[in-house]
């Protein structure tokens, strides 16, 4: 309960409303610490928008960003999403909260998907050869 005296807060009171913040400011670190690395290495920080979500699978973090930007969070064979998982994961043990990390693949990303290749025979390299 919180009690005020000439619009002071007794000792109570600020211990509850401490706590209640520090909760709360404990809760939103995962978010924040997305947000900043992620503003930190794309070239269109205005365009991230990160959703916080919980249910009883855990923590949901979910990261919409500009389709030029999506090489460079993910990073060359996917290190750079993968070390944001890991410290995400460190940062949800220390709470004792599973925290889920998500990158929305936006519409007209740039990403290159590999060239199936031909299937190929011993004609078709002898004729390539011209032997």
């Amino acid at each position: 309960m919180i009690y005020r005296k000439n619009n002071q807060l007794n000792s109570d009171s600020k211990q509850f409303w401490l706590e209640a913040n520090e909760g709360k400011n404990r809760m939103e670190k995962d978010k924040e610490f997305v947000e900043f690395v992620v503003k930190s290495i794309v070239d269109h920080p205005e365009d991230v928008r990160i959703e916080r979500s919980v249910d009883e699978m855990g923590v949901l973090i979910t990261l919409n960003i500009n389709p030029e930007d999506m090489g460079q969070v993910i990073g060359r064979q996917g290190t750079t999403a993968k070390s944001i998982r890991n410290l995400l994961r460190v940062i949800g043990a220390k709470n004792n909260a599973r925290v889920n990390f998500k990158i929305v693949e936006p519409e007209g990303s740039l990403r290159s998907r590999a060239p199936r290749e031909r299937e190929t025979n011993v004609d078709d390299v002898v004729n390539d050869l011209k032997l």
